[in-house]
């Protein structure tokens, strides 16, 4: 393996437009140890399928030191997406792979054409993981091989045994540098059709939720979502209203249901989120109700475009707790919310993230509180 050509590669590495930061990083030692394991069952002119690149480690480490074609990517992520791209044109391999879009069946035919090798940054979802290996099974030639890797300290053996339920060998390799591979043989197809996006009810609320294995919280309704609900009765009627960092769609959905005039728009980075999002609202018969957007941010959003926006923010970026990506999503909402627009916001009250609200989007007063999470309103100033 080109050593030098892969350095190159990786300190060139950017994680923007995701939020950049000294203790997060583009690459770590999965990345390397996936592509030293890779050098090992690479064939002439074989063709790699890439699953979870982050940033573009993996798909660009691969062209520059393995110096192979062929290669097809699918991320989750829009930023991810957007990042490989400039990160690729910096390395000089633009247009030299193909990213295939994930659309409502995520991980379809196409991504595995051909593809006897195909290299997957383990997820941390087991949900996930088993949606990626029923597609691999499903599609990938007879003799492909998975080569799935991630740090020790987000491995589990629930893990093996997710894809052991779709492959005939699972062989883990010996931990190096704190990450570890795991070689996956001999594809059982499965039978029936694939099993996500999962329908499940939600009692309490009426309605049902669908959820492809990356989506957070899955079908199941979080805690945070179940509060910011319950002031569902003193949120405004808006013209245009956006659930931002949708997930499943419970938010949407819950809003349209009870806003029959609003349009409204539910809008996710996650690949996996608009999908199920789109799912859940059809399920509930919202499909004409609910516009689904991949977008990072709303950054394809029009400034002064929404009446109101509802967000319930995540507090981690990958494995690292970070304030960046709620502090990312409200200068967003700044931007895309009209003059007197609002944003309901629910957060872990720990997170003090009251200040940055009302420098941000304008006057914020906080609407309720239980022992674990904070509801705020933010006006937007005009």
């Amino acid at each position: 393996m080109q050593d030098v050509e892969l350095d190159r590669v990786f300190a060139g590495l950017r994680r923007f437009p995701d939020v950049e930061a000294p203790n997060l990083f583009a690459h770590d030692a999965s990345d390397r140890l996936l592509l030293e394991t890779a050098e090992e069952h690479l064939r002439a002119g074989t063709r790699i399928a890439v699953i979870g690149d982050r940033y573009g480690a993996l798909t660009l480490g691969a062209l520059a030191a393995l110096e192979t074609g062929g290669i097809r990517v699918a991320q989750d992520l829009h930023s991810g997406r957007t990042a490989l791209q400039r990160n690729a044109a910096a390395a000089g391999f633009e247009g030299r792979f193909e990213s295939c879009p994930q659309g409502p069946g995520l991980f379809g035919p196409e991504l595995f054409d051909g593809a006897r090798l195909v290299l997957l940054q383990l997820p941390r979802s087991l949900a996930e993981l088993e949606e990626i290996a029923d597609a691999v099974a499903r599609y990938a030639p007879e003799d492909a091989v998975l080569l799935a890797g991630g740090r020790v300290k987000h491995m589990s053996l629930g893990m093996n045994s997710a894809l052991e339920r779709y492959f005939d060998s699972v062989q883990p390799q010996l931990a190096r540098r704190k990450s570890r591979v795991l070689v996956a043989r001999g594809p059982k197809r499965p039978a029936g059709g694939p099993r996500f996006p999962v329908l499940e009810q939600v009692p309490e609320l009426g309605i049902s939720v669908a959820s492809h294995g990356a989506a957070f919280s899955g079908g199941k309704l979080d805690i945070g979502t179940r509060f910011l609900l319950s002031f569902l009765d003193r949120m405004p009627d808006a013209g245009h209203a956006i659930d931002l960092g949708c997930g499943t769609g419970i938010l949407a959905t819950m809003y349209a249901r009870s806003h029959p005039g609003a349009r409204v728009t539910a809008t996710d980075q996650s690949a996996a989120a608009v999908a199920s999002a789109g799912a859940t609202a059809a399920a509930n018969g919202l499909a004409d109700r609910i516009a689904v957007v991949h977008d990072d941010a709303m950054s394809g959003f029009q400034a002064g475009s929404a009446d109101l926006i509802l967000l319930n923010p995540p507090f981690h970026l990958g494995a690292s707790v970070h304030a960046g990506a709620a502090l990312k999503m409200f200068e967003a909402a700044a931007r895309v919310l009209a003059a007197g627009g609002e944003l309901w916001t629910v957060y872990n009250s720990h997170l003090q993230y009251r200040p940055a609200l009302e420098r941000l989007i304008g006057t914020t007063g906080e609407v309720g509180r239980n022992p674990k999470f904070t509801v705020t309103r933010s006006v937007k100033a005009s």
